[in-house]
């Protein structure tokens, strides 16, 4: 990999972790944080571009660039789990249950419909 894919993923990185903390923040800021929405909406938009991006078929640096330096960093698979441990903990297991479920169900969903948009 050329030196100026090594920059554009830190630089691209940045940009999706700092994309994730303001989105967090707005949703958190609207709804509170007694149940973990900021990050059921960050994994799910991430999950609609990154289906996007799959059904545009990208590849090589363009896909390295868009899809694992600033998708990836923009989504959160250990914020989620952090999340749903905190709900069991603080004996709300039947909603740390639902998390893992909606979240699985429905960033499957936005993949796929990321995919068809693209294709279609």
């Amino acid at each position: 990999m050329s030196w100026w894919v090594w920059v554009g993923v830190a630089l691209l990185g940045g940009v999706g972790a700092n994309a994730r903390f303001l989105m967090h923040s707005l949703i958190a800021a609207r709804f509170g944080e007694a149940l973990p929405l900021g990050t059921l909406v960050v994994n799910l938009s991430g999950s609609l571009l990154l289906g996007l991006l799959a059904g545009l078929s990208l590849s090589g640096n363009a896909l390295v660039l868009a899809g694992t330096a600033t998708l990836g960093s923009y989504t959160t698979f250990s914020t989620w789990m952090l999340d749903t441990w905190r709900l069991g903990e603080g004996g709300r297991r039947g909603v740390a249950v639902l998390n893992v479920v909606v979240s699985v169900g429905l960033g499957l969903g936005a993949v796929t419909l990321g995919r068809v948009i693209a294709s279609g």
